[in-house]
């Protein structure tokens, strides 16, 4: 007998293997990276919100508001990111694409109100949410408060920050 065309074929029925298991990989690989450089975007935008926040530096407007009702709030404060998480909610009828919503626990050294720290929580997302919008080139596409945010396979929202 002669067994020349049996390596031939085996090889190919590997190789073949071998090709979809790669492309069935490259899917997965490629939706987790869009995950992560989303997640590295959005500690991004949390520290610079808890930044400009902290150190009261507000757009003209804010400032103006914040001088009548949160007087507090103008002065410099300290603000200890705790952790910052995402959940998917699974896949959005609105948009065909799947919701992620980012949540960030965070804690401070002073008292404030729970007014004042929702108002320091929204500067927290609203940061978070524009460098999501930056970083996957989606301005255009979402509204002057950045919500929500798009990239290719996802649908980005923020929850209220968490103060522990």
């Amino acid at each position: 007998m002669n067994n020349k065309g049996q390596i031939s074929a085996e090889f190919l029925i590997l190789f073949g293997t071998l090709i979809i298991v790669l492309m069935l990989s490259v899917v997965f690989i490629s939706n987790q990276q869009e995950l992560n450089i989303a997640m590295s975007a959005a500690r991004i935008g949390v520290i610079e919100g808890v930044g400009t926040s902290s150190s009261g530096i507000y757009p003209k407007d804010t400032f103006q508001e914040y001088s009548m009702t949160k007087n507090s709030l103008l002065y410099p404060y300290s603000v200890e990111i705790i952790n910052i998480s995402y959940t998917d909610l699974g896949m959005d009828g609105n948009y065909e694409k799947n919701r992620i919503q980012f949540k960030v626990y965070a804690k401070m050294s002073d008292r404030f109100t729970k007014k004042e720290l929702d108002s320091i929580g929204d500067r927290i997302n609203y940061n978070l949410r524009k460098e999501l919008a930056i970083t996957f080139n989606s301005t255009s596409s979402t509204n002057k408060l950045y919500n929500p945010v798009f990239s290719p396979h996802y649908v980005f929202t923020t929850a209220d920050v968490k103060w522990v």
